[in-house]
């Protein structure tokens, strides 16, 4: 089932641009591959998505979905019928998840990944069990930090990460679900 974002943002109602979660399905890998290219991988994995990575990170998803306990979620992000992004949270510890995103870079500064954070908060509260969600963001995209700010997020610490032979601190994020 589906789980809408939230209501209009503060700019004005924008009943055009309401984004959806939903599993992804096969026939999405396509569109996933768009999702993970040009300069949205810049700031997560930095390697462009093949068609057969995309294929498997849809059947991971969907094994994931099926799992008992649940130590995964992952959902894409629609606008209409067009996959737009992903967006998973992964069981950190018992209580704990890590939330992550990415979105199709001319889909940014719509607030679609608010109101699609918005909707993962919604589903943890009701339905994980889950204490807490953090996340973080690459330092050269502060906008991932805004959106995060935006859902409800504080700003709790640094997370660092070795990149081509160098230390870099990535701003962690915190909230808590319950």
């Amino acid at each position: 089932m589906p789980c809408h974002g939230p209501g209009p943002a503060p700019h004005g109602p924008r009943p055009h641009d309401r984004v959806a979660l939903r599993l992804l399905r096969p026939a999405d890998a396509s569109a996933l591959t768009r999702v993970y290219s040009g300069a949205a991988v810049r700031y997560t994995t930095g390697h462009v998505l093949t068609l057969a990575e995309a294929r498997a990170k849809i059947r991971a998803d969907r094994a994931a979905a099926t799992e008992l306990p649940p130590t995964r979620w992952a959902w894409g992000i629609t606008l209409g019928a067009d996959v737009i992004g992903r967006i998973t949270v992964r069981r950190t510890v018992d209580t704990t998840a890590s939330l992550g995103y990415i979105l199709r870079p001319d889909t940014w500064g719509r607030g679609h990944a608010t109101d699609a954070v918005l909707a993962v908060l919604r589903f943890a509260t009701a339905r994980t069990g889950l204490v807490r969600l953090e996340a973080r963001h690459h330092p050269d995209n502060p906008a991932s930090g805004r959106v995060l700010v935006r859902a409800g997020f504080r700003r709790v610490g640094t997370w660092r990460r070795t990149e081509g032979g160098r230390s870099v601190a990535y701003p962690l994020y915190g909230i808590h679900v319950r």
